[in-house]
């Protein structure tokens, strides 16, 4: 986190550069002999504008270090001489191959904005902001990219209201890339359908395995068939206070009730999706009850499995123990800001957050 600190501070005052540069060869021209010449750092000036100006900036650069070098020739007496005409040609030359860069960056970085928000508009699309409540529960989400230029990855999340309750899932797609995004699409589809028809559970998390099976037989890669997705599969029935889980080879959510955290662990490992053919018992249902003021915290691995520099695992549980949260988004800022500085600002997977409070529909 310090070291992107200091390279944002770096940023800031990077528009100056070639000021500065423009400067100190001003200034070494003059306490220097006739026959030393500052002529790099006059091209380095106006090279180094071309990312950090606009096409006119760039420009009023290259015009005043030719104006500046000008007056250097005719302070030293040198004004049509040979060398003093090859320097000004030389200092034009760079200007207007510095405009001719400062254009290029420009189209170059309006083509990445746009594939970012196409990116985005991708991420809202298959990932959707959950709704801030749905009856007595609050809801937050939050995705973490690993890339900083990326905007969604192989992890999911989902909230959806049936008839049945209210059921979620958090999932880890194995692999990375495009492969990764279509299974992410694949499992997200298949949860939003087969939540609000499937009465039961099992039966949804039925639906869920076979659509990773379909996929990965239908891609025709063999190592994609390897392919599997840890996930955990949450319900809360109505009229209930209670909350229904599976956990299909996933870290264990967090349950958050007060003063007290711990990890909500299976009575029973099942298999990722995908591979449930290996283990005929991997859909044991955990219930517990989730009254007033509890709060259930699912993640992905990218949490838990993130480091500080002397290779230590990042815990959760102090974060979520040591403030008292105003709701979930709170929270999950809170989570972010602690997890943040425990890596330095680096991120080595992506990382999906849900978390969900029992409050009263007045608070």
């Amino acid at each position: 986190m310090a070291r992107l600190g200091a390279w944002k501070s770096v940023g800031k005052w990077s528009r100056l550069l070639p000021a500065v540069l423009l400067l100190l060869a001003a200034l070494i021209d003059l306490s220097t002999p006739p026959t030393v010449s500052a002529a790099a750092l006059y091209a380095a000036a106006i090279l180094s504008a071309a990312p950090l100006l606009s096409l006119r900036g760039t420009v009023l650069t290259g015009v005043f270090a030719l104006f500046v070098d000008w007056m250097m020739f005719r302070y030293f007496g040198y004004r049509w001489s040979a060398i003093a005409i090859s320097e000004l040609i030389m200092v034009a030359t760079v200007t207007v191959i510095a405009g001719f860069l400062n254009r290029v960056l420009y189209h170059r970085k309006m083509q990445l904005e746009s594939a970012r928000d196409i990116a985005a508009a991708v991420q809202r699309a298959v990932l959707p902001r959950p709704p801030d409540r749905i009856g007595p529960l609050r809801f937050a989400a939050r995705y973490e990219a690993a890339r900083l230029d990326a905007q969604i990855g192989g992890d999911l999340y989902a909230v959806v209201d049936t008839p049945f309750g209210v059921r979620c899932v958090i999932g880890d797609v194995r692999g990375k890339g495009m492969g990764a995004v279509r299974a992410v699409t694949v499992g997200i589809g298949t949860f939003r359908e087969a939540a609000r028809h499937e009465p039961t559970l099992s039966g949804l998390l039925e639906r869920l395995e076979q659509a990773v099976v379909l996929e990965a037989q239908q891609s025709g890669n063999l190592t994609e068939l390897e392919g599997f997705i840890t996930c955990v599969l949450v319900e809360f029935p109505w009229r209930s206070n209670e909350v229904r889980l599976i956990n299909r080879g996933h870290p264990a959510p967090l349950l958050i009730l007060g003063d007290t955290v711990q990890y909500v662990e299976p009575s029973r490992r099942g298999l990722p999706l995908g591979l449930g053919a290996l283990d005929a018992g991997s859909g044991c249902i955990d219930s517990m009850t989730f009254p007033d003021g509890a709060t259930l915290l699912l993640y992905t691995d990218g949490l838990t499995e993130a480091r500080d520099e002397t290779g230590t695992f990042y815990d959760p549980t102090s974060t979520c123990t040591e403030h008292r949260y105003d709701g979930p988004d709170d929270l999950l800022d809170a989570l972010l800001a602690d997890h943040s500085r425990h890596t330095g600002g680096q991120r080595a997977d992506d990382t999906a957050l849900l978390v969900i409070t029992h409050a009263p529909n007045n608070s």
